[in-house]
């Protein structure tokens, strides 16, 4: 077994890999950006060093830093989490060729063929899994599009060969739509996955997003853990997961557990990864695998009782899995809702800010991943997310009201939450009865709804700026390892409680609309000369896979604008400029 492992992440997904560790005897080491140096899983760790400034690329993606500080801090193992590079074969490679330095994940040359759509389609029809009717090869020309669309019928998906979660994917209804649509999917991505490959596949009007869990050691064993519903989602993004799924029968679950058996064992993939599939009339089609841990692993692990994570280490050390498929049981009915700073009334938008009331539900049945506390900062550098709540109970109906419950007892002040929009959710007839496809809340939750669930759950919510108390525990580095000194009430320290004003002044640029936290650029559907309405869609940024919309906060016409898609952006950065 390892001696120290380096958590190649942050937030709640790096404490939750420490937390395995710690019961196996695993010493941590944790990584940090600049604008972390205070986060939870810094000081949940053994041993924390800094990689780089706030931006991702200087720091939680610098893959030679990383592997560097590995084997300075003498770890002999790195777990990626999720993000940031845990589905990136270059870096999996890179830490297969260090010396002393063991990869907690597949084999690189698995990810790297999983990763590529059109191969992944071919694995999986080599291993008689069905896939959705297309192409599975690249397609170059407007023609072989418009011979799927005969072939099997409009709409069909222009899809990025490299893509994932709705990035670089355009539908198209008819075939005068096919030109702009393919080289539209090219640019994006180019731009996203720096791959212009795309290939083509019928598009399922209303399917259920149906994942299975495996698990696959390097002695022969590759076991699936049951599946998990993703259906709700916003944007091509999930918002609520659960295990199982209401709506797939006995049947179904086992021919879609062991159809992800034979797909991962074809592709001669070990560790932990999800195979994704649509369902739609009782049929299933392969999607596609993501090659990590999810940030829904959670629900699996409590239907079944198996820590996953704990599993991936023993499988990267060489350990065989303690389990046969027969040994898998499953009990009970789990939920994960994401809660995140961020407003469900204004589209979503990220709302940064300090904890000044952060407590959590307890009592039977409910369990809380995080890394934050009260009077700690959602700095915005990164994703919105404030904590995971996972609900469990014997069936379905008992999770869903025993989530009433526990969202009912969460409390939160200083940001804006989607807890009010979770609240919203548990009471919406369609996703009480499971019948919620992957459309569902994009087509059937209005706007209005979202601001009156915020209205009537959320209240009067205290925005409070992040800015730190004058007395606090701070970071200390000395050759880059972190130490905790304490700041004495009425003391100063230079460059620390900066504030990045507000989008009318920011950057000293009188109507300018800031990016509120890193990330990228998706669209920006305006351009200069444009009038625009309070309210109105200006720039719509990527991060952590959730798109958020950047809303004019007035009326005014654009007098710049000063990114393009594709642009990586990071808090702060002026996106566009009405006057």
């Amino acid at each position: 077994m390892f001696e120290k492992l380096l958590v190649a992440n942050r937030g709640e997904i790096a404490v939750r890999v420490m937390a395995a560790c710690e019961e196996l005897g695993i010493e941590t080491v944790a990584i940090y950006s600049d604008a972390d140096r205070n986060s939870g899983h810094v000081d949940y760790a053994d041993e924390a060093y800094n990689v780089g400034p706030a931006p991702a690329s200087e720091s939680y993606l610098d893959q030679e830093t990383i592997v560097e500080t590995a084997v300075d801090a003498g770890a002999d193992a790195i777990h990626p989490g999720y993000g940031f590079l845990a589905e990136n074969a270059e870096f999996a490679a890179r830490i297969e060729e260090t010396d002393g330095l063991t990869w907690v994940g597949p084999p690189s040359e698995a990810m790297e063929s999983l990763g590529e759509k059109t191969n992944a389609r071919q694995i999986m029809q080599e291993a008689e899994v069905p896939v959705v009717p297309g192409t599975v090869e690249p397609v170059d020309s407007a023609e072989e599009v418009r011979d799927i669309g005969t072939e099997y019928g409009y709409p069909v998906a222009i899809k990025a060969e490299g893509g994932g979660g709705g990035r670089g994917m355009q539908i198209v209804a008819g075939p005068d739509e096919v030109d702009d649509a393919l080289e539209t999917a090219r640019r994006e991505g180019e731009a996203y996955f720096d791959n212009p490959s795309v290939y083509v596949e019928k598009y399922l009007e209303a399917p259920k997003h149906i994942e299975v869990q495996i698990l696959a050691d390097h002695h022969d064993t590759v076991l699936h853990l049951g599946e998990r519903d993703c259906s709700l989602q916003r944007r091509h993004q999930k918002v609520i997961e659960e295990a199982p799924s209401p709506m797939l029968d006995a049947e179904l679950r086992e021919r879609i557990g062991n159809a992800a058996r034979r797909g991962v064992r074809e592709a001669g993939y070990t560790n932990a990864g999800t195979v994704e599939f649509l369902v739609e009339d009782g049929e299933f089609y392969f999607m596609e695998v993501n090659t990590r841990i999810q940030v829904e692993h959670t629900v699996t692990e409590e239907v079944t009782g198996i820590d996953i994570v704990r599993e991936q280490i023993r499988v990267a050390a060489g350990e065989p899995l303690p389990y046969t498929q027969e040994d898998i049981e499953f009990a009970g009915h789990s939920m994960e809702f994401r809660i995140n700073a961020e407003n469900p009334g204004q589209g979503f938008s990220p709302t940064p800010g300090k904890l000044v009331t952060y407590d959590p539900p307890g009592s039977i049945g409910v369990r809380i991943d995080d890394a934050i506390a009260q009077g700690k900062t959602i700095a915005g550098d990164y994703d919105s997310m404030v904590a995971k709540l996972i609900v469990t109970a014997a069936d379905r109906q008992r999770c869903i009201e025993r989530a009433k419950r526990a969202l009912r007892h969460f409390d939160v002040d200083g940001v804006h939450t989607t807890i009010p929009f979770h609240r919203l959710m548990l009471t919406d007839e369609a996703f009480l009865a499971g019948e919620h496809t992957t459309k569902y809340l994009d087509e059937s939750i209005t706007e209005a709804d979202l601001a009156d669930a915020v209205e009537r759950w959320a209240g009067d919510v205290e925005l409070v700026s992040g800015d730190r108390s004058p007395t606090r525990d701070i970071a200390v580095e000395v050759d880059d390892r972190r130490y905790t000194v304490t700041i004495e009430e009425g003391l100063s320290v230079d460059g620390e409680g900066s504030d990045t004003g507000d989008g009318a002044s920011a950057g000293g640029v009188e109507g300018a609309l800031v990016a509120e936290m890193q990330g990228t650029v998706i669209t920006v559907p305006v351009e200069p000369g444009e009038t625009v309405e309070a309210g109105d869609v200006v720039c719509v940024l990527e991060a952590m896979k959730m798109e958020n919309d950047i809303l004019a906060q007035t009326s005014g016409t654009v007098s710049e604008v000063q990114v393009t898609e594709g642009q990586s952006v990071d808090m702060g950065d002026v996106l566009v400029v009405l006057e």
